[in-house]
């Protein structure tokens, strides 16, 4: 399913004309949120210094297929993984705020349209026909036990990346949902925070308890988004929150983290879209045989670099 639903994202953004790619300055009447990619492995909330990310492990794992899997002994383990937190924080002047929806059930994904607040009398659309920009991203519900919800696609992807530039492994990660999960770390210094009343309020209050259409298959329709000072994260206990390094050599890599990246959300700033992780690798007892894992990885992080995504 998530090899189908992959393709189908290939299909939605090509068809997205690349001269259309939003700007910053696009809309000047509109108050933008502002997406700030927070390094791998950092707690969400967290300020991103190195001794701060410790949101990560080395999992051994038997079945190298599954989302997730109970971490064991490498001598009966099959793959190794890299898990860790990721984090998505929005340090804009407007909320992040997402309709999808579908005319039936017949359609196995929603389209999605992004709501812009409005900068001179604050007010939010609050439906799918209200909100002023269509996006290249769609929704899809997820029927794993650990989600059972709807699903945004493509918003974040991770990768692991040599000094050269080489992309080494690629995340298998299948959707997000979005909304209120923490307090960025630096929130006293931003503009238009919302309070407990009025319309930003209001938005913030169902973000923080949004379950995305919790065990709802059959909804026509759903909201996503992350209020202005406020954090999306998916811890590294969850689904595909992991890179397999079962093969990767010794050695230094970046660990990237990067939201939005094909831009297909309008946002304030795109400067601050990655986040890298500067880590070493080895392996004490020699890279895994073809059948065997002598012992697992040492991973040592050895610098954090906010909005970069290049660290090594």
């Amino acid at each position: 399913m998530l090899k189908k639903f992959a393709a189908l994202a290939l299909v939605v953004l090509s068809a997205t004309v690349s001269a259309s790619a939003p700007r910053a300055d696009a809309a000047p009447s509109v108050l933008l949120p502002d997406l700030r990619q927070a390094p791998p492995g950092c707690a969400g909330g967290s300020s991103g210094d190195l001794p701060q990310c410790t949101a990560w492990d080395v999992c051994p794992v038997i079945d190298p297929a599954a989302p997730n899997g109970r971490c064991v002994a490498p001598s009966v383990a099959k793959a190794v993984r890299l898990r860790f937190t990721s984090s998505e924080e929005n340090v804009g002047d407007g909320p992040l705020l997402l309709y999808g929806r579908r005319d039936s059930t017949k359609q196995d994904t929603m389209t999605v349209r992004q709501a812009l607040r409005n900068g001179t009398d604050g007010s939010i659309p609050d439906s799918y026909p209200a909100a002023q920009r269509a996006t290249g991203t769609f929704t899809y519900y997820e029927p794993a036990l650990a989600h059972q919800h709807w699903h945004l696609m493509n918003f974040e992807h991770f990768a692991l990346v040599s000094p050269q530039g080489k992309t080494v492994v690629t995340d298998r990660k299948n959707g997000f949902c979005l909304g209120d999960r923490f307090r960025v770390a630096d929130v006293g210094r931003l503009n238009h925070v919302p309070g407990d009343t009025g319309t930003d309020g209001k938005l913030a209050e169902t973000l923080r308890a949004n379950m995305c259409r919790h065990h709802e298959p059959t909804a026509l329709d759903v909201l996503e988004g992350i209020s202005v000072g406020a954090g999306d994260d998916y811890k590294y206990t969850v689904d595909f929150q992991w890179l397999d390094i079962t093969r990767v050599p010794p050695g230094t890599y970046d660990l990237v983290n990067t939201v939005n990246a094909d831009r297909t959300l309008l946002e304030t700033n795109y400067r601050n879209n990655s986040a890298a992780v500067a880590l070493s690798i080895t392996w004490p007892e020699g890279m895994p045989g073809a059948n065997r894992i002598a012992a697992a990885p040492v991973v040592k992080l050895l610098r954090s670099c906010p909005g970069q995504p290049r660290c090594a």
